[in-house]
């Protein structure tokens, strides 16, 4: 059976993707925290609103490949 293209390397990729998820957390954690402290609130709730726009596409995107992933299986079980 083939794998999607999309697929680029199994576990090992999802552990980078959710690192690379944790690293952009804790740099907007940090702007945030800078934006509090110079009394910037509008940036920082703007940084928040960007993040929370960003970890939805990126939610999005886990969903689609783990729905692909359940539908390859499902092929996989009618076709044996």
């Amino acid at each position: 059976m083939h794998r999607l293209s999309y697929t680029r390397g199994g576990a090992a990729t999802e552990l980078q993707d959710i690192l690379r998820i944790a690293g952009i957390g804790l740099v907007i954690a940090l702007l945030h925290i800078f934006f509090e402290q110079t009394g910037k609130k509008e940036f920082s709730f703007f940084l928040y609103f960007l993040a929370y726009m960003y970890i939805a596409a990126e939610l999005l995107h886990f969903l689609r490949l783990f729905f692909d992933e359940i539908l390859t299986f499902f092929q996989w079980l009618t076709a044996t």
